[in-house]
Order: C-alpha cells, then sequence, then structure tokens
C-alpha cells in the first residue's frame, strides 16, 4: 500500500528533496539515457506529490500553477521507480494528481506534455490529444489536456 504526501517545495525536507531528485534521475535521465536540465526552477513555486512504500518514493509528480508552463495548470515530472512499475501506482498517482490539481487551483483543466509512447495511459485517465508530435528532450511528446 502507498503512503501518499503532498507538500509545497517550501515545506519539503532536504532528504525528501533528494529522494525526489534521485528518482526522478534513476527514469528521466539514466533510464531513458536523457541529458536535460531537471532542476529548471518550476520545483520552487510547485506542488509534490509523493508516492511511498515502506519509506522509499516509488511514485512522484508536481503539481504545476497556471502560468509557469502553459496558461493552464500542469502535472509534470510523472513517474514511477523502475521496481514498481505494473502495480497500478501510476494509475493511483495520476488520478490524485488530477484531483490535487483541480482543487489546488479550483480548475477544470489541465495541460500535460506526454511521452508518444504513454499516449494511452493519459487518454483512459481522460487527457486527449492537442497537437502534433514534438521532440522535447530527444523524445517524442504530445500536448494533452484534461477538461
Amino acid at each position: 500500500m502507498i503512503h501518499w504526501a503532498y507538500k509545497h517545495f517550501n515545506d519539503l525536507t532536504v532528504s525528501e528533496l533528494y529522494a525526489i531528485i534521485a528518482l526522478r534521475n534513476i527514469v528521466f535521465v539514466v533510464e531513458q539515457n536523457c541529458v536535460y536540465n531537471d532542476t529548471d526552477d518550476k520545483d520552487l513555486d510547485c506542488w509534490h506529490l509523493c508516492g511511498y512504500y515502506e519509506n522509499e518514493l516509488v511514485a512522484y509528480a508536481r503539481i504545476i500553477r497556471p502560468g509557469v508552463s502553459y496558461p493552464q495548470a500542469s502535472i509534470g515530472r510523472v513517474v514511477t521507480h523502475p521496481d514498481f512499475r505494473k502495480k497500478g501506482f501510476g494509475i493511483e498517482l495520476m488520478k490524485l494528481a488530477i484531483e490535487k490539481t483541480r482543487s489546488e487551483f479550483n480548475i477544470n483543466a489541465i495541460k500535460i506534455s506526454a511521452q508518444s509512447y504513454l499516449i494511452n495511459f493519459y487518454q483512459s485517465l481522460g487527457f486527449g490529444i492537442i497537437s502534433e508530435t514534438y521532440l522535447e528532450d530527444g523524445i517524442p511528446h504530445v500536448a494533452m489536456l484534461y477538461q
């Protein structure tokens, strides 16, 4: 069972922040072999949704207020630890992230930049494609919108 924590950046402990950066690096830098600037300063003004299994961070997403990445609110850096995939944690993470985003900003529209191989996953959660495929950090993505 996952224990969820939802905190603004200013409320994260140093250990929590370290675990977030480590998990994002495991997947986005090492596993996907992608060199990019993960510390893009957006974290400073975001809410962070963390899923822990037996005190280990295994699922994470950041909730971005409207006007930072897009005119709409956004969910980004969605990640599940490779050792904990195929257990439904990603679906649970995104459902909770959608709920938190909608309630935090009192909105319905949420825009994301989704890796193309995850289109079906995001569509199953109510997101629709709103762009052609484009490269972001060398990986095919599409813009998607939840309303």
